[in-house]
């Protein structure tokens, strides 16, 4: 029980840093708007992780359909919370979840193939 909290810890941890940064690189500024991404990862991150756990320990799914799945559910929720929330108005919310959800996930699998692989 002990890993998998830490686990979810870590990867939200590693989201909330990968998309908030990106977020101001995009030049989202408000704090409100940078509160709105914070808690949309929240909602969203610990989900996607656990589900992937429960998926590959109890399912025949292979864990690349999971993955699809989820991220396209992801992009899909954020970006209509983006919708509603955030005041950002540069970037559609739909593009600027499909960035942030991109850069964390290409970035934190990078990151965790890395740590992987130096504890192999």
């Amino acid at each position: 029980m002990k890993e998998v909290l830490l686990t979810l810890g870590i990867c939200l941890l590693v989201t909330v840093l990968l998309e908030e940064a990106t977020a101001l690189i995009l030049g989202v500024r408000r704090k409100f708007d940078l509160t709105v991404i914070l808690f949309t990862n929240t909602l969203t991150n610990p989900i996607v992780v656990f589900g992937g756990m429960l998926v590959a320990t109890f399912t025949g799914i292979p864990t690349p359909v999971y993955i699809i799945i989820a991220e396209l559910a992801v992009w899909v929720t954020e970006g209509f919370i983006y919708k509603k929330l955030l005041y950002f108005e540069k970037l559609h919310p739909f593009i600027i979840s499909l960035i942030l959800n991109g850069v964390s996930f290409f970035i934190g699998t990078t990151i965790a193939s890395l740590i992987l692989g130096a504890l192999i």
